[in-house]
């Protein structure tokens, strides 16, 4: 029965995968731009755009919690993009407590306590199952470029030039903190499902955020990116970020929906992400 329900959808991708490149592209393009005038028509509130960004990014830690507590193994999972997680969330809390508290706030705290036990189970009590020769992504690589990056472009508002600095940080590390575990999956080739659930869940919340500014952009005939008060590189960069990460996580999105799609359970990289 399976098969036969799948059989559409399979005709499907086999028929994308035939076609060339300009045309994926087209195609992908095009999906992208349907979604956005979909959730512009759709949803009014610019700001239920981050609420769901964030819902979406700790119901993926969950995802993560239910693996370790009934599996008993951290294999597959890269303990150097929780690192880097927890790092954005804390300088985002840390931001988010002397700016103002409020659902974002929130949401940021319960999901860097999720992601502090994530990363206390997989250094301490499932650390045998941890393969950590293939989390080999120096964190370094990650971080240091978005320090300089935080340093050099960042909002200016009247708040403290430190907070400013952090915020930007938070916001730089976050749209890269996903490649150590795409460079984990890229060299596993096979991904177990709770570990792909988790990544699709931070496509999702990425494209919310990269929809959020794009939107506004789009809204204010482009005037949004350079608002007096915020550094006239500070919005741009933002929304640079934002794509790149949602460009990152946009391939291995495809292989996720095809097999599920599929209904596979196990799913496989034929190409790198």
């Amino acid at each position: 029965m399976g098969k036969k329900r799948n059989a559409p959808l399979n005709k499907v991708f086999a028929w994308v995968r035939r076609q060339s490149t300009k045309v994926k592209t087209a195609m992908a393009a095009a999906a992208v731009l349907f979604s956005l005038v979909a959730l512009k028509l759709l949803i009014h509130d610019h700001n239920h755009f981050f609420v769901a960004s964030e819902a979406i990014h700790f119901t993926g830690i969950l995802v993560l919690i239910y693996k370790l507590s009934t599996q008993k193994t951290c294999s597959g999972l890269s303990l150097r993009s929780q690192e880097l997680t927890a790092i954005f969330l804390a300088a985002r809390l840390m931001c988010s407590l002397f700016m103002e508290g409020d659902i974002h706030t929130f949401l940021d705290f319960v999901t860097l306590v999720s992601t502090l036990w994530v990363i206390y189970m997989m250094r301490i009590k499932l650390r045998s199952t941890y393969v950590e020769e293939l989390d080999n992504l120096p964190l370094h690589y990650v971080a240091a470029p978005c320090v300089i990056l935080a340093l050099l472009i960042h909002p200016y508002t009247h708040h403290m030039r430190i907070g400013r600095m952090l915020w930007a940080f938070g916001v730089y590390l976050e749209s890269v903190s996903v490649l150590p575990q795409l460079r984990m999956m890229q060299n596993t080739k096979m991904i177990e499902p709770f570990t792909a659930h988790y990544v699709f869940a931070l496509g999702v919340a990425r494209f919310l955020g990269c929809a959020h500014w794009i939107i506004r952009v789009y809204e204010s005939g482009g005037s949004y990116l350079f608002l007096v008060g915020t550094g006239y590189f500070w919005l741009p960069t933002v929304l640079i970020a934002e794509i790149v990460q949602t460009f990152i996580l946009a391939d291995f999105c495809y292989y996720y929906v095809k097999s599920v799609m599929n209904g596979q359970l196990i799913m496989s990289l034929p190409l790198p992400v």
